[in-house]
């Protein structure tokens, strides 16, 4: 499935609710449903910086597919991840290098996250693209 049809798909899900306080709840139980990591992978080297909560993300595989797998000890912030491995994960390299999460803003994410949130869905990003960066640079 393209990164745009995946999109669109989350973008469609949160058209569904009515209020923010049902986006917010959906968001929580999103995250409830990410795969754990070991508690061995919750380690300095795979902590997002950047965020207020802790949050640690697994990126592996080559260009051609990666893999991610992410936890955070926040509810919300577990939610955004979801929504961030759901776009993201299985996807090229350079797909996730060259493509934006639009679906932030089009869920209005971006006006409904507390700053702090924000930054932190913007570090998480920024790890994502440097290590996706990373993999192309070694093929």
């Amino acid at each position: 499935m393209q990164l745009s049809d995946r999109q669109q798909e989350i973008i469609d899900e949160f058209q569904f609710f009515d209020s923010w306080m049902d986006k917010y709840q959906y968001l929580i139980d999103l995250g409830k449903e990410l795969e754990p990591l070991a508690d061995f992978e919750k380690n300095e080297g795979n902590l997002v910086r950047g965020c207020q909560s802790q949050v640690w993300m697994v990126v592996d595989g080559d260009a051609n597919h990666v893999n991610i797998r992410a936890n955070s000890d926040a509810a919300i912030v577990s939610g955004l991840i979801a929504l961030v491995v759901r776009l993201y994960s299985d996807a090229s390299a350079t797909e996730i290098v060259t493509t934006e999460p639009e679906f932030v803003e089009a869920i209005g994410l971006s006006q409904h996250l507390s700053p702090t949130r924000a930054n932190g869905l913007a570090s998480m990003l920024q790890r994502l693209k440097a290590e996706a960066a990373n993999l192309i640079a070694k093929a």
